[in-house]
């Protein structure tokens, strides 16, 4: 049984995005023969999102809690999967993340949603790799997988836009693959083949600090750590919500996930790389709060917020990193937080399309209560599954400190600033021009699914699953520690509202257009110094070839070699032409014709 979902959590998803491929690549055929591809096209379409199936009922399955190892000797060099209590809860909401995104586009069947489809398929299925994989050789593997297919979900659109969000991506894509694998290589060398191994041959390894630089760079490009971060703000504005939502709820958790495989959490003490982490991640917390600010596109400021809630969780890795007494309270309390944040962040950007297409009528405040629901959840209000998160991360880093500074006392103030971002966020879809009117459909109904999870799920893993201690009670104390935060949020947003409205406020504050920190911020001084860098050294190169280029013509003027070359010149560009490569073929056929008289 539990053979057969392993097999179908990874082959079929596999098989629907090949056969979509296939087909996509077979419709050159007959008008007749194109309809019944199309066919069986949209037929798959509309079965992707079952494919995700097979990963939830593995994680529900006999003997789950047990991880339910499986070995596949043949493939690779030998691959180990695994469920363990860390990967068993990020498998369930991953899986339901893809579904919700999966369903919400399937229902049109488009070739621009089939398209769309066989990357979330791939995506899904690299994911899934990352999550249970046991070995480093699978975990690489399923990393590159998601890593490279997601630029396909980036670019879909083809537009301006998507193109250089697309490059962006791609460019730290490949820095991040290379200092994963530059890490993985030397784990493996220290003997961290299986991940079990890892952090104990990352502690006991002589280039311990090179290894650790390596990993904290490549997977802080997928953890959207500071200055790394640069492609959220211009990949989620440019991607379709759905790709979105598994972009911010899914991805950025894989990078979560290779710092708690790899790093020697628990191992040894490692302070000055533990203090640059939690420094790096609260400064991309913070200042990731005024850059999404002053943004005008909802889904810029929902991938501000998840830079400051991926530093929330970033700095709990740096505080383990210094501290190993406090990594096996760290890690579980870690994934509690990234299990809130899939489920709500995947509802609040799969809900920006859904609000343009269904705020009207009664489903209109449906959508509203889904939004604000999930909004406090990324606050981390009472009652709600971000209070979870939060609680469990508090107890964690207990009496931590940095620079002098009481951390349980910094972390609450990243709940305020994802009021503020949750405000603007509201702010702006209220404001935006709704979209034509359509009546209940898939989209509609995946959404409320995720939203149901996200309200539901984090609550039943942390208790079940996780080992995290205790859930928030209803004490006073602890229902004030959540509410706080985010009650200055609201002060703070409603006195900017009323400055705003009296034209206290500077224009560039009082009415943000995005153009003063424009999208992925760091990245535009970037590209204008790397057109500069190019610029100039095309310049600095083009003086000494033309000198060369000058003596050489200088030197083979009126030479025999000269008038060879030019006539080579005028047969190359003949065959070139159709009718030079006509006149080759019919040319080499009467030879051949010749040679068959002849015979």
């Amino acid at each position: 049984m539990t053979t057969t979902l392993w097999t179908a959590t990874f082959l079929l998803p596999l098989l629907v995005a090949a056969g979509l491929g296939i087909l996509a690549t077979s419709r050159v055929i007959g008008e007749v023969g194109g309809r019944a591809i199309g066919g069986v096209s949209v037929l798959l379409v509309r079965l992707a999102p079952l494919t995700c199936l097979p990963a939830i009922l593995l994680t529900v399955a006999p003997g789950a809690g047990g991880g339910i190892p499986i070995d596949v000797p043949w493939l690779l060099v030998g691959t180990h999967l695994e469920l363990d209590a860390l990967g068993r809860p990020l498998v369930l909401v991953s899986a339901l993340l893809y579904g919700s995104a999966l369903a919400a586009v399937a229902w049109t069947a488009t070739d621009r949603s089939r398209d769309l489809v066989a990357f979330l398929l791939i995506c899904h299925t690299g994911t899934t790799a990352v999550f249970t994989a046991a070995d480093a050789v699978t975990f690489y593997l399923g990393y590159a997988v998601m890593s490279f297919a997601a630029y396909g979900l980036v670019v879909h659109y083809r537009t301006e836009s998507a193109m250089r969000a697309g490059r962006v991506y791609l460019v730290l894509t490949v820095v991040s693959e290379t200092a994963i694998l530059a890490a993985i290589l030397m784990v493996a060398a220290a003997g961290g083949t299986r991940l079990a191994d890892a952090p104990a041959a990352v502690a006991a390894a002589p280039n311990t600090g090179v290894i650790v630089a390596l990993l904290l760079v490549g997977f802080g490009v997928k953890a959207g750590t500071l200055p790394l971060h640069v492609w959220l703000p211009l990949a989620h504005p440019a991607a379709p919500p759905a790709a979105s939502a598994v972009l911010s709820g899914a991805m950025v958790k894989a990078g979560l996930v290779g710092w708690l495989r790899f790093l020697p959490l628990g191992e040894v003490a490692l302070p000055g790389w533990g203090l640059t982490l939690v420094l790096l991640a609260l400064g991309g917390a913070f200042l990731a709060v005024p850059a999404g600010e002053l943004q005008k596109d909802p889904k810029v400021v929902l991938a501000y917020s998840t830079i400051s809630q991926m530093g929330f969780l970033a700095a709990l890795v740096g505080v383990a990193l210094a501290a190993p007494e406090l990594a096996p309270a760290v890690a579980p309390a870690a994934v509690t937080y990234a299990v809130h944040h899939a489920l709500a962040k995947g509802a609040l950007f799969l809900g920006v399309p859904v609000w343009k297409h269904h705020a009207r009528g009664v489903r209109r405040w449906i959508v509203v209560v889904g939004l604000v629901g999930a909004g406090l959840a990324v606050a981390g209000a009472p009652f709600s599954s971000g209070s979870v998160g939060k609680y469990a991360a508090k107890s964690a880093v207990g009496e931590a400190t940095v620079l002098g500074m009481d951390l349980v006392t910094l972390l609450p103030l990243i709940a305020t600033g994802s009021t503020l971002l949750l405000l603007r966020f509201g702010w702006l879809l209220a404001h935006g021009e709704p979209e034509t009117r359509r009546r209940g459909d898939a989209e509609l109904a995946a959404w409320l699914v995720l939203v149901a999870g996200g309200i539901t799920l984090p609550w039943i893993v942390t208790d079940l699953w996780l080992p995290v201690g205790t859930v928030p009670g209803l004490d006073a104390v602890t229902l004030w520690d959540a509410t706080w935060p985010i009650l200055l949020g609201l002060a703070i947003g409603g006195l900017a509202w009323w400055l705003s409205a009296r034209d206290i406020l500077p224009g560039w504050a009082a009415h943000p257009d995005g153009r003063t920190v424009p999208p992925g911020d760091l990245v535009v001084p970037e590209e204008r110094l790397v057109r500069s860098a190019m610029a100039f050294t095309r310049s600095a190169a083009v003086g000494p070839r033309r000198v060369i280029e000058q003596a050489a013509a200088r030197l083979t003027a009126h030479h025999p070699a000269d008038r060879a070359g030019r006539g080579v010149d005028t047969i190359e560009a003949l065959l070139r032409s159709r009718a030079g490569r006509g006149l080759l073929l019919l040319g080499l056929a009467t030879v051949l014709v010749a040679a068959e008289v002849a015979s």
